[in-house]
């Protein structure tokens, strides 16, 4: 019989009943469960940012500077009003503090009380820097955190360069009178002169006093780094401890508020049940004796029945009598009788042959027997022996924690002196130098200041006096002096876009998985007849193919019509998903059949490792090591770096080599597979009694 008759035999069943039309149709919809609903979930996150509800709180009290007003906090509201960023809901601090506690808003932007104050200090002696608060709460949404950050620098940056036009105004405004200052400057170098004389020789006196104390500060200095860098060690390590042991206590803590009211409550429940695993143990190595001494005569029985019925069959059934309502029955029961005979036989020969494996069992056996035993002799004590365990966990977490504590201020403590004194080292040193440079140029200075004053008044003409629309033009450049100008090519449109090349193929794994739990993979009935290998292979791959296209049409019409998936190579995309669903229901088929009931683990497993090592969501070279090793050997690597250029755009380099290696796995899958059917054709133990079934 033809691979395609066996393909569509396998199909046609399907028809037969309701239940299986149902399963068909479960099956051919199942990848939009995976595809399409995953993908619409988060089709463009980034265009809803407008429905997160975020706090917003104005405390900025206002600041005058130079005769103006400055409402820093009110131009920021008003601006954050007129966006679509989030949902902004204007509170107070208290507020904004408990809702972003307990899930109401998911972040908060605070403007300070001081905030224009610290921006309108720049015109002043003492200028600081303005500070935006962002309070977030990763435990209602770490990816919001991560998009407030990105949305706030850029609120950050807009402030920042109004704030720096404002100063860069007031300093081009400041010109002017910094002329009338330079030519007081002027003539006041011209009165320095005069003190320059007694300052030499106290300059002199202090550098020779500053030279003993640079030999003290360096020796102290290298003192306290030696002892600060120890501390920083101790501090790290213990820290490492107490982090480990809090994990510990935590995790002990959860599971005994679980395990300890089970333990106390059925310890003799547990004792019981091992000592009952431990007398059964017993008992079956008592009897298998039994099954090796009856083995020979039960299958010598079961022949000689089955030769009788035999017998009886042809004399009651014979060619005349086939007409008798008990021949059927009869026929029945001498092929049942048939088989027990052939198992009986089989387990005759497996226990004659196979003595070995049965001491093997009855070591296994005695270790269980043990082990079950020892289990209900300690089971009295279970919940003490636990209860007492935790407590001392408990106890170590707490003195852990209390060293790591003290390490952390005996490091901050001798960092502060490691910082200070070596500050002191390098300013007695630079005092120093100072000292003997003042010294040697305090003759030069009198010539110095005759050319300072002169100088200055050069100075006074040189310094420009800005017009308005000039000095406009040169604050808006220096307030923002560079632009940034990106390209993207092939943008995707949204997130769902970005993403589907990944979701795709997910859906196509798993599609394929549970069509081969309700296909086999092998053709019981081509096995049965015989059939050469690679029609047994085919019969068993083309209706999970056909499925797989059907599959692969629903989603795709479903991601482009009905969510809106955009693809710039459309016909293309759907081509090369049809050679994905049949290399990976190769590769499924072929897991199943070689095999067996493990396949199914096995294949999702490999599902698993295909999905960490796809580089689907960040570049696989952020990934672990091991990921990266495994990326150029699986599949499912090859289509989704595919299916960004089909569905992007961009050279089709990718796509080509995603066809030749999905081409050569579809090919070793189905030779396998192939190989596999050859073994099935070939009846074992194992088979008549596997260990595993699923």
């Amino acid at each position: 019989m033809r691979s395609s008759r066996l393909a569509a035999l396998e199909l046609r069943r399907f028809g037969r009943g309701k239940l299986p039309r149902a399963a068909l149709v479960a099956l051919l919809v199942l990848p939009l469960l995976y595809g399409a609903l995953y993908l619409w979930s988060f089709w463009d996150p980034y265009g809803r940012l407008d429905r997160i509800p975020v706090a917003l709180v104005n405390d900025d009290q206002g600041a005058t500077a130079s005769g103006r007003r400055i409402s820093a906090g009110d131009d920021i509201v008003t601006g954050l009003r007129d966006s679509d960023t989030f949902d902004w809901h204007e509170v107070s601090a208290a507020e904004a503090r408990r809702g972003v506690e307990n899930g109401t808003y998911y972040l908060s932007l605070t403007m300070p009380a001081d905030f224009s104050e610290r921006i309108a200090s720049s015109a002043g002696d003492s200028p600081e820097t303005g500070a935006l608060q962002v309070r977030t709460n990763d435990a209602n949404n770490y990816i919001v955190g991560q998009i407030s950050r990105t949305v706030f620098n850029e609120v950050r940056s807009a402030a920042s360069t109004k704030a720096s036009r404002s100063f860069l105004d007031r300093i081009f405004i400041s010109f002017s009178g910094i002329h009338g200052q330079t030519v007081k400057a002027a003539e006041g170098a011209d009165t320095l002169t005069g003190g320059i004389g007694k300052a030499e020789k106290g300059s002199k006196d202090l550098a020779d006093g500053l030279k003993d104390a640079k030999t003290g500060s360096a020796k102290l200095a290298k003192g306290v780094k030696k002892l600060d860098a120890g501390a920083g060690t101790l501090a790290d390590g213990s820290r490492q401890v107490a982090d480990g042991t809090q994990e510990l206590a935590d995790r002990v803590d959860a599971v005994y508020g679980e395990v300890g009211p089970y333990l106390a409550k059925n310890e003799k429940t547990i004792g019981d049940t091992a000592r009952l695993v431990a007398d059964s143990a017993r008992t079956v190595r008592d009897n298998l004796g039994v099954l090796v001494k009856t083995a020979p005569a039960a299958a010598k029985t079961a022949r000689t029945a089955a030769d009788t019925l035999d017998e009886v069959y042809r004399a009651r059934c014979s060619a005349d009598l086939l007409a008798d309502p008990v021949c059927p029955d009869l026929k029945k029961a001498r092929d049942a009788a048939d088989g027990v005979a052939a198992v009986a036989d089989d387990l005759d020969t497996l226990i004659a042959d196979q003595n070995g494996d049965l001491k093997t069992l009855d070591g296994n056996l005695a270790t269980l027997q043990q082990q079950a035993q020892a289990l209900a002799d300690r089971a009295p004590h279970l919940s003490e022996d636990v209860a007492d365990a935790v407590k001392k966990i408990d106890r170590l977490n707490d003195g852990a924690a209390r060293v790591a504590a003290g390490a952390e201020k005996l490091h901050t403590g001798l960092g502060t002196a490691a910082t200070g004194a070596t500050g002191l080292d390098t300013g007695v040193g630079k005092l120093r130098t100072g000292a003997y440079d003042l010294s040697g140029g305090m003759y030069k200075l009198v010539d110095g200041s005759g050319r300072l004053a002169g100088g200055l008044h050069d100075g006074a003409d040189k310094i420009p006096d800005y017009g308005t629309k000039d000095r406009e033009q040169r604050t808006g450049v220096m307030a923002d002096p560079v632009q940034l100008a990106s390209q993207d090519l092939h943008k995707a449109p949204n997130y769902g876009t970005g993403f589907a090349p990944y979701f795709i193929p997910l859906s196509l794994w798993v599609g394929a998985m549970v069509a081969y739990m309700l296909i086999q993979p092998l053709n019981r009935r081509a096995l049965a007849a015989g059939s050469a290998a690679w029609r047994i292979a085919l019969a068993g791959w083309l209706p999970v193919v056909a499925v797989g296209v059907l599959q692969t049409a629903a989603l795709m019409a479903v991601l482009h019509w009905a969510i809106g998936l955009q693809m710039a190579r459309a016909a293309g995309t759907v081509g090369f998903l049809f050679l994905v669903t049949a290399c990976f229901a190769a590769l499924v088929q072929w897991l199943n059949a070689r095999f067996g009931a493990a396949g199914r683990i096995l294949v999702l497993a490999l599902l698993m490792l295909q999905l960490t090592s796809a580089g689907g969501t960040y570049p696989v070279q952020t990934s672990p090591g091991f990921f990266n090793a495994i990326h150029p050997f699986l599949p499912m690597s090859y289509v989704v770096a595919a299916l960004r250029r089909l569905i992007t755009g961009g050279g089709l380099g990718p796509v080509w080599q995603a066809c030749a290696v999905l081409t050569a796995f579809t090919a070793g899958a189905l030779a396998l597979t192939a190989l596999s059917a050859r073994r099935r054709q070939v009846w074992t133990l194992d088979r008549l009694h596997p260990e595993l079934s699923l």
